[in-house]
């Protein structure tokens, strides 16, 4: 019997040549010398090491991945400068999604709250029947899972109105369709989307004048965006794992955006989105002309735009330059 405690961890690594990690601790100055001899223009030593006694090494390098001809040796003329100028646009970047994102989740909890309850009732949720089971396994709803979460949810809860509730009404830890979807995490909301009945699916989907399925995909890829978001995960030059289905028009294609594993997607699905929220008609418009701003200036690096997943010509797409378009 294995008594190493690492027992179901890292299965896939089965029959690889493992070591233990011997790697010294490193000082400030002992990294900048690392990454300068891997080639990194470094000039201002005591400004280098003031960025990385605020990023951290480790996060630092991801940014250098962009500057790298090879993996640990850098292309020439790339300088500390330019990786820190990348963190920069990348914080703005994520800072863009965040505001989108904000406005996309918040629309959508009052939206499901609003349709699901007028065609179900207050605790419709609680009923497994409300919901298509055969579609749901595909998409991994399981109701029995879902509402367990959805209570453990409301248990944690310190909203004034689930205190409220609790205090005066017997159905606790349930909470009504329109209580509950203030309460769900967006992972959890998503889920729910996923396993929802055709009807209930369509008129949510309506509202943003997007097919259910793809709705179902995009928000999938949203909780993913948003959970890297949420920890200052680098996004600009990121590969997706959770990659968005496109819809089949010619604005979603190739070459129009070329991939739906960059940025660059998510960025348009998120403008398409917030635009059809009434309510943030102005907010979406400020939105677009400052992603426009921002994408107009990537990192300095030779195929910035193509890690975002940007295509040529990218400024005439009718959706960034503020007109009105199908699809």
């Amino acid at each position: 019997m294995s008594t190493t405690g690492n027992e179901g961890v890292g299965g896939d690594r089965q029959g690889a040549a493992l070591r233990p990690y011997s790697k010294p601790w490193l000082s400030l100055r002992q990294q900048l010398e690392l990454l300068r001899s891997r080639g990194l223009g470094i000039d201002r030593a005591w400004h280098a090491e003031q960025l990385l006694a605020h990023l951290n090494y480790y996060r630092l390098s991801g940014y250098c991945l962009a500057f790298e001809a090879e993996r640990h040796r850098f292309l020439d003329g790339a300088r500390v400068e330019d990786v820190e100028a990348a963190h920069a646009f990348d914080v703005a970047l994520r800072g863009w999604l965040d505001q989108a994102l904000e406005a996309v989740e918040v629309d959508l909890r009052a939206t499901i709250a609003s349709a699901f309850g007028r065609m179900h009732g207050p605790f419709g949720h609680c009923d497994a029947t409300r919901f298509h089971a055969q579609r749901g396994v595909a998409s991994g709803f399981v109701h029995s899972e879902w509402i367990r979460r959805a209570r453990l949810e409301t248990v944690r809860s310190r909203e004034a109105f689930v205190k409220h509730f609790r205090m005066h009404y017997s159905e606790y830890p349930d909470l009504p369709i329109w209580m509950l979807t203030e309460v769900l995490s967006f992972g959890a909301l998503s889920k729910m989307y996923a396993g929802l009945g055709r009807e209930d699916q369509r008129a949510i989907a309506s509202r943003y004048g997007i097919q259910p399925r793809f709705l179902q995909s995009w928000l999938h890829h949203l909780v993913c965006v948003r959970n890297i978001c949420a920890h200052h995960g680098r996004v600009w030059d990121r590969v997706w794992s959770v990659k968005p289905q496109l819809p089949p028009h010619a604005l979603w294609l190739p070459p129009a955006v070329p991939s739906n594993e960059r940025p660059y997607a998510t960025m348009l699905i998120l403008l398409h989105l917030i635009r059809r929220i009434t309510a943030q008609r102005d907010a979406a418009e400020s939105w677009r002309r400052g992603v426009v701003r921002l994408l107009a200036m990537p990192p300095r690096v030779e195929g910035a735009r193509a890690l975002l997943g940007m295509p040529e010509g990218w400024e005439s797409d009718p959706r960034w330059r503020g007109e009105s378009h199908s699809g």
